[in-house]
């Protein structure tokens, strides 16, 4: 029994009998409380189980819809898009988009998964990703001019998310270099770029978006900064995963598929204006060396602008973090 069978039929947050999923899978009771079981011990998500009612999902599941999703897109982003898949749980969209662009051609292919069992962020930090409760979600683009076309292309999917999440009117967001999303200083997401191919001729450059939509405070506990999800930002107005799932392809389609022939030098105006370190004293660490600094922005190939006792540095991607020196 698949959980994509039986989870659609609790993902209202209604109670359903142990007859009634028994008869719509046609399977026994029994079966029906063992599947049950594992679904929560897998997922993480919650059962309950109440005598004479059955069982529900408290507060329902969002689940996304890969026809919901297309059926939401603009006639531009639709055009782009390849292929849309949608796991239950894999390991890392990432990870799994590159095994598919290894395979051949794979510019427009989506990859976007219910769970990731080993989720990874920059540096190779754990991502925490609980059962539908946010968004993964990989991109493959080809590129044919290697590495030194994806100058800023973090930078500038920073801003593509930050303008779908202001189409559906949710709070002004900011960018940390180079790739976090963060709202009034807590985490709300990031992005992660890895290519293979030629890393000076043609290429596949996968990017990934994590995004917290509804993050459940258990799983929430195990990350180790400030964070924040669409559900807090939005109240009531929740849009809802698919609806948010469709508003960055809208963005970001279109933004890979531009970005080989107009370079970051078009989105640096927009990343400035949500620049969280604008203007303040900050120490870049990278390994066991630390560089202290004001923070000016970024020039037009999206490299930070660090103001130190020697000048202005120029900072380029790489095993570096971003801390305020406050």
């Amino acid at each position: 029994m698949s959980r994509s069978i039986l989870l659609p039929l609790l993902a209202d947050g209604e109670f359903r009998s142990g007859q009634d999923l028994a008869d719509a899978l046609g399977v026994s009771r029994t079966a029906v409380w063992k599947q049950l079981n594992k679904l929560a011990t897998e997922t993480g998500l919650v059962v309950d189980s109440v005598k004479g009612r059955g069982y529900r999902i408290p507060g329902g599941v969002d689940l996304l819809d890969p026809e919901q999703v297309k059926a939401a897109l603009s006639a531009e982003a639709a055009s782009l898009l390849s292929s849309l898949v949608l796991l239950e749980s894999v390991d890392s969209t990432n990870a799994e988009a590159l095994r598919r662009a290894g395979e051949g051609p794979a510019a427009g292919l989506v990859c976007c998964a219910e769970q990731q069992t080993a989720g990874r962020g920059r540096r190779g930090r754990h991502w925490v990703s609980p059962f539908a409760g946010n968004l993964y979600l990989s991109l493959v683009w080809e590129f044919d001019q290697g590495a030194a076309a994806l100058e800023g292309l973090s930078l500038a999917v920073g801003v593509g998310i930050a303008r779908a999440l202001d189409r559906l009117e949710l709070p002004p967001v900011q960018l940390k270099w180079p790739n976090d999303i963060l709202h009034e200083g807590a985490k709300l997401g990031g992005v992660l770029l890895e290519m293979t191919g030629d890393a000076a001729g043609a290429c596949q450059v996968v990017v990934g978006v994590g995004l917290n939509v509804a993050m459940p405070q258990a799983a929430g506990d195990a990350i180790d900064q400030a964070w924040t999800d669409v559900r807090t930002l939005a109240g009531s107005t929740h849009p809802g995963r698919n609806k948010l799932l469709a508003a960055l392809l809208d963005e970001l389609l279109p933004l890979v598929a531009g970005f080989q022939s107009s370079g970051f030098a078009p989105w640096r105006e927009s990343w400035q204006t949500m620049d969280a370190f604008s203007g303040e004293e900050v120490v870049l660490h990278t390994g066991p060396q630390q560089l202290a600094g004001v923070a000016r922005g970024v020039d037009e190939r999206g490299a930070l602008l660090l103001e130190t006792g020697q000048g202005v540095q120029t900072v380029y991607g790489g095993e570096i973090s971003l801390r305020s020196a406050t």
